[in-house]
């Protein structure tokens, strides 16, 4: 994209747009995410949705409608709205819905900005634990947190070894489910800590430099939507498992950039060593 093509006002109008509508969005999963009964249904996937779901995307497509009503929308719950701005937003209303459903505080709510086939902003909110990441390009990733509401620069870590790196993913049954069972214990196998703490929190924590690496298997363009651009101002790399730099590649890789080479290759191989 030739820069002096790219809109930045614009670009990042919406990402302090975002910004804003991350913490209402955080409000509002917030009021489900303590209820014991909360119904939960099936989709055709047989992945669960609830109401948290559904409301938060409709208020967050609602919003970003009155605002930029020429931006296209795709989210997960509601079919995609085209529009003619060149702008278009990737809304995941909750990643990690299992999690929210056992009120374990590791979901979070996703928001991505692209324009002209580059991702340009993107956030993670993680509002049961008071944590929120953003990013800009050419602006850099900043945490904020209860602890600290002013942002802080978000760096990803210096580890340079496999065998002394924290390897993140969601669920272990998903590497299984698309045959990818041997790539997870190529790497798992390869590193010194394993942990579940998956979904885009894994993302999150790998931009902070509190993990290593995070991978998912299989995924979609809303839950990849803000991490290329959060991953790469923090300093690190997302590609899917080919190395593509992609958020259609329905599969997801983070690293540090250290370790991204050394990570597709455990990734790749077919069999175990």
């Amino acid at each position: 994209m030739s820069r002096q093509h790219f809109p930045a006002a614009e670009c990042q109008s919406r990402l302090a747009f975002a910004r804003h509508l991350a913490g209402q969005a955080g409000s509002l999963t917030l009021r489900y995410f303590y209820q014991t009964d909360l119904a939960i249904e099936q989709k055709e996937d047989f992945s669960p949705v609830t109401a948290a779901d559904r409301e938060t995307e409709q208020f967050l497509r609602q919003q970003i409608a009155g605002q930029f009503p020429n931006d296209a929308v795709f989210g997960e719950e509601f079919p995609r709205t085209e529009g003619t701005s060149g702008f278009r937003w990737y809304l995941d209303p909750i990643d990690g819905t299992k999690s929210f459903i056992h009120r374990v505080p590791l979901y979070t709510t996703l928001i991505g900005l692209e324009y002209g086939g580059e991702i340009t902003g993107g956030i993670i909110s993680a509002p049961a634990l008071g944590e929120l990441v953003w990013a800009g390009r050419g602006q850099g990733a900043w945490l904020e947190s209860k602890q600290n509401p002013h942002p802080v620069p978000c760096k990803v870590s210096s580890c340079t070894e496999l065998s002394e790196a924290c390897f993140v993913t969601s669920e272990v049954l998903t590497f299984s489910k698309t045959n990818r069972q041997n790539a997870y214990r190529n790497l798992e196998r390869s590193v010194k800590l394993t942990r579940t703490w998956g979904d885009a929190y894994g993302y999150l924590l790998t931009a902070t430099g509190r993990a290593d690496i995070m991978v998912d298997p299989q995924m979609s363009e809303w839950d990849a939507g803000p991490l290329p651009v959060i991953l790469e101002e923090a300093g690190g790399c997302f590609t899917d498992w080919k190395g593509n730099r992609t958020i259609f590649g329905k599969e997801g890789v983070a690293t540090n950039g250290k370790l991204h080479a050394a990570v597709l290759q455990k990734l790749q191989a077919e069999s175990l060593p």
